[in-house]
């Protein structure tokens, strides 16, 4: 005979709150890569556009073209600086998504275990109780006499 755990309910919600957890937590690790990857295109492009500056400059190209790429320029660095201010506030938000994971793993776990614990104990009630049988049944097997036909 099966005894249901008590706090099974509490169980089935913590494993959903967890399960949610880690999606959401993948969804912040997937955010702040994606974040990185922005930026680092960013810093490439500039680099690119700072070696065009710098041929054109070599070969002698007028001011107001210098003058349009050093604007450009400060324009990437501007995007650069928004960039590295998201990847910084991505990192926060996976950082607080993998407490919240831990968090919501440890009660989890708390409470996993209490129904292993649980099971455990049925299990060796059950034993006890088969064992108890058994043993009846073998003291009335042998204390009964048998009929000689």
């Amino acid at each position: 005979m099966a005894h249901n755990f008590a706090l099974q309910p509490l169980l089935e919600l913590m494993q959903e709150r967890t399960d949610e957890a880690s999606r959401r937590l993948g969804q912040l690790i997937a955010a702040e890569q994606n974040s990185r990857q922005q930026l680092s295109m960013l810093e490439e492009y500039r680099n690119e556009y700072v070696e065009r500056l710098r041929q054109a400059t070599q070969a002698g190209t007028t001011r107001q073209i210098i003058a349009n790429y050093q604007e450009f320029l400060r324009r990437i660095e501007e995007a650069i600086e928004q960039q590295t201010k998201q990847v910084r506030q991505s990192e926060s938000n996976t950082l607080r998504g993998q407490q919240h994971w831990r968090t919501q793993n440890t009660r989890l776990k708390a409470i996993d275990t209490l129904a292993i614990r649980h099971e455990e104990k049925l299990r060796k009630h059950e034993d006890k109780k088969a064992q108890k049988l058994l043993d009846e049944f073998t003291t009335r097997k042998f204390s009964t006499p048998k009929e000689d036909s």
